[in-house]
């Protein structure tokens, strides 16, 4: 049955239509751009020599390129012999798209990196709470000097949402503490805090050297719950002997049981970084036991830190050793 040249031509668009289908998987489709990027390139430049030079290619793996597409496609687009590579009635139908799509592809490119060149760039990283109200503006500061183009963006959540965040690439890095997590996460152990009795200035224990924790008993204490990682701090260093003491109250928030204890409602412990600019506290160290946590930078498995990310990393982790150089000078 004779074809006309309209129906021969269109044959090809319509298998056009579906670049790339894999036989493995007919629901799917895919395009393959390197394809096309190569049929194009050798008709442009005249034959496959002169394609893989511009491409910065081998011979080879220009022809193989070339061979996938038609493979996918079922059809021949090129025809090659010693003095010419002529196209066929597939090739002169898809040249004409492909040239338009791989045009449009590249103004886009163009559009989305121009918009990055003026876009403002944006650090994003976790940081525990109870060190980002202490710690964060003089690293943020120094920061800012180094990198004026950079907005900071600081996520102060709890260790298992710093984790998240990390995991799922929301921030470049977390501040946090060193424990197991089940992303798997990179754990850079960089200090150890100690935690901290914190009363009024004038209750019995405020001028105290230490406090044991035995001078505790019958006091009203304030516990801070497990969303912060303090409780449990503070529960694996006592064990059973957490059970005698009183335990008057529980907040949620480091900053609330240090107001707690500000208005005089009872003692808390804590890291002793968060208590540095509590208003109307005084801390002294404990012992009998001692608690400390290990700080840790964590990041994802194998990851390798942009930059300006790593300048942050560097300059807060600096801050935080430089505080807590001072608090254990205090205590000597």
């Amino acid at each position: 049955m004779h074809q006309s040249m309209n129906s021969l031509h269109a044959a090809p668009l319509v298998m056009m239509m579906s670049l790339c289908r894999f036989p493995s998987d007919e629901a799917s489709m895919q395009i393959d751009f390197l394809g096309m990027q190569a049929f194009l390139c050798i008709v442009e430049q005249g034959g496959f020599l002169p394609a893989a030079t511009h491409l910065n290619l081998s011979q080879t793996a220009v022809s193989h390129r070339l061979r996938k597409l038609e493979d996918s496609l079922g059809m021949k687009l090129l025809t090659r012999t010693t003095r010419a590579i002529t196209l066929t009635d597939a090739g002169r139908a898809l040249l004409p798209r492909v040239r338009k799509a791989m045009q449009e592809l590249e103004l886009s490119y163009d559009t989305v990196r121009q918009h990055a060149g003026s876009a403002p760039h944006w650090l994003v990283f976790g940081c525990l709470p109870t060190l980002a109200a202490t710690q964060l503006s003089p690293a943020l500061l120094r920061f800012a000097t180094q990198h004026p183009d950079i907005s900071v963006r600081v996520l102060d959540d709890s260790i298992g949402e710093i984790a998240e965040h990390v995991h799922n690439g929301t921030a470049a890095f977390g501040v946090s503490l060193a424990s197991s997590n089940r992303f798997g996460l990179d754990m850079d152990v960089f200090a150890e805090e100690p935690f901290v009795l914190a009363c009024p200035p004038r209750h019995r224990l405020a001028r105290a050297r230490e406090v044991d924790w035995e001078r505790l008993r019958g006091e009203p204490l304030i516990r801070i719950s497990l969303p912060a990682g303090n409780a449990a701090t503070i529960d694996d260093a006592l064990g059973d002997r957490r059970l005698q003491f009183r335990w008057a109250y529980e907040a949620q928030h480091t900053s609330i049981a240090l107001d707690f204890v500000a208005n005089g409602l009872g003692l808390t412990v804590v890291p002793a970084l968060s208590a540095t600019r509590a208003p109307g506290v005084v801390t002294r160290p404990l012992a009998g036991p001692s608690v400390a946590r290990h700080l840790a930078v964590v990041t994802r498995h194998g990851a390798v830190l942009a930059p300006a990310a790593q300048a942050m990393r560097d300059l807060l982790v600096a801050e935080i050793r430089d505080r807590l150089t001072a608090v254990h000078e205090r205590r000597a």
